[in-house]
């Protein structure tokens, strides 16, 4: 495991990198995030020239917002809870209409200390990442994740996946 600094390096790494990739195709990206309260929307914006990729982004901590905001199903939500597939498929979808953008990426996790169960303990984060050009339909690839240590690790664990799956998307299309 690397360490908090080695981690924070490695944030900011991927989100220059995904700003330089983002200008040159002069594609949008966008977040909606649970577990990481903001997090990689500020890792976004912290690179100079952030706002001509990103727009905005949504914070979607309690189900409510979830539901009314990103569309996502209040049965999923009750049957399934917001840590799961089809939920952070469904924000991540949600967030891509919402901010017309090229690129969204949700995540809905359990980042700790508390909250976790035998099926889903605490470091579980489900990330999914939305893809759309023009009027192609929108692509969606989810991921479940079991990240290591505190509540800060575990959010800055999340942040640099998302950020390196957005950045190997991103990077697959030719400029």
């Amino acid at each position: 495991m690397s360490t908090d600094a080695q981690l924070a390096e490695q944030i900011e790494e991927r989100a220059q990198a995904l700003g330089q990739e983002l200008e040159k195709r002069h594609w949008k990206v966008t977040t909606a995030e649970s577990c990481t309260g903001g997090a990689i929307a500020a890792a976004i914006t912290a690179v100079a020239g952030a706002s001509n990729w990103f727009d905005g982004a949504v914070v979607s901590y309690a189900n409510r917002i979830k539901r009314n905001l990103l569309s996502v199903s209040r049965e999923d939500l009750e049957e399934l809870g917001a840590v799961s597939e089809e939920v952070v498929r469904q924000m991540a979808s949600g967030v891509l209409g919402l901010m017309d953008a090229n690129i969204a990426i949700a995540v809905s996790g359990i980042a700790g200390p508390d909250g976790g169960t035998d099926e889903k303990p605490v470091g579980t984060v489900w990330i999914a990442l939305a893809h759309s050009e023009g009027q192609e339909p929108v692509d969606i690839d989810a991921r479940r994740f079991q990240f290591e240590g505190d509540r800060a690790r575990v959010q800055g664990q999340t942040v640099a996946e998302a950020l390196g799956m957005m950045l190997e998307l991103v990077r697959e299309h030719p400029v």
